[in-house]
């Protein structure tokens, strides 16, 4: 199935329990379509969200409410049924909100363009703790729940790990010379996967977050903004020449590439509920459905774990706290703007 959404988009997301999508346009718009097998999707909202692009999109709450960020530093919160304005902070980031994420049933997590992150408690409704680690943008972020570490990638070329339990930066990579757009956690927790600006994945083993245990150079000579983890030793990745393809990881190979967006970058990846669709949004300003099943067809059996030395280190966590400096990055996404406003504790008052 394709959505022809009429602009460029920037981020989607699928409901947690229903066939639903949606997709967030650098108009500010929110738009969300039902979407069912041999019939055409069908747009059952569309929400004026923000006065700028919408970059980030998440449901939250079992799916009744979708949370948008964006340029213009707010953090908007609409009803999933009616489209109705829940509540807005207009002062969530002192910078263009450019990422949020789901922790918890109660919790989720935003980056913004000056390497910022915020963890926001529902339950509380408030802003439970800030992390000023990154110089640059957030590009991408993770969340390991039997640890509590949240992982994020960002523009200025290093992988962080945040404590939730203590509340603190608990290490941070050197910088990699490259912007780190993407990342992934594989092979039971042992390996972080993350894309980068070159078309490089780099391999970090838990606890070792320094400096990258591998290097996958051929999986393409162009960007990979978008990487999602199909299971312990499979990835599928999305590239800025409009590839999508699905890797090994450990042997490392291109297994086979799978679809593609005619040229155009590939901005996100996400599952449906039951995994039957992967989701898909691109600069060719469309919203694709695959059909997984399909899409797997001829890729083989799942890749068998090889023993290799980079691949046993122990799990013992990184805890130096020298932060590197680094230069900025160059992929922060159109429509930018920054406002110095104050922290507000009260986003999710009305949720």
């Amino acid at each position: 199935m394709e959505i022809d959404l009429g602009k460029l988009p920037f981020d989607l997301d699928f409901h947690p329990s229903n066939d639903l999508v949606a997709a967030g346009l650098i108009t500010g718009h929110l738009l969300l379509y039902r979407y069912v097998a041999e019939s055409p999707p069908v747009r059952v909202l569309e929400v004026n969200a923000h006065t700028e692009s919408c970059r980030a999109v998440r449901f939250i709450n079992e799916g009744r409410a979708i949370l948008t960020g964006s340029p213009d530093c707010s953090i908007f919160a609409s009803d999933t049924e009616t489209g109705s304005p829940i509540t807005r902070l207009e002062n969530s980031h002192g910078a263009a909100v450019n990422r949020i994420v789901n922790l918890t049933e109660s919790t989720v997590a935003s980056g913004d363009d000056e390497g910022c992150v915020k963890v926001w408690d529902t339950r509380q409704r408030s802003c439970c703790n800030s992390f000023h680690v990154h110089e640059e943008y957030i590009s991408d972020m993770t969340y390991v729940s039997d640890s509590k570490k949240l992982l994020g990638t960002s523009g200025d070329g290093t992988l962080s790990v945040c404590n939730l339990r203590s509340n603190k930066v608990q290490t941070r990579s050197e910088f990699s010379e490259d912007e780190l757009l993407s990342v992934v956690i594989m092979k039971n927790g042992r390996k972080v996967v993350c894309g980068t600006q070159t078309g490089t994945l780099l391999l970090y083993s838990w606890g070792f977050f320094k400096d990258c245990s591998d290097r996958f150079i051929d999986l393409s000579p162009n960007s990979v903004d978008a990487l999602l983890k199909l299971d312990e030793d499979r990835i599928i990745t999305g590239s800025e020449n409009g590839i999508i393809s699905l890797v090994g990881i450990l042997p490392n190979r291109v297994i086979q590439p799978i679809a593609e967006h005619s040229e155009y970058p590939v901005e996100r990846l996400a599952f449906s509920y039951d995994r039957k669709y992967l989701g898909s949004i691109s600069h060719d300003q469309t919203l694709k459905l695959w059909d997984l099943d399909d899409l797997l067809q001829g890729s083989g059996n799942p890749t068998q774990n090889h023993s290799a030395s980079a691949d046993s280190d122990s799990d013992g966590m990184d805890i130096e706290d020298r932060i590197p400096k680094s230069s900025k990055g160059t992929k922060r996404k159109n429509s930018s703007k920054s406002h110095n406003l104050s922290t507000s504790n009260n986003f999710f008052a009305d949720l």
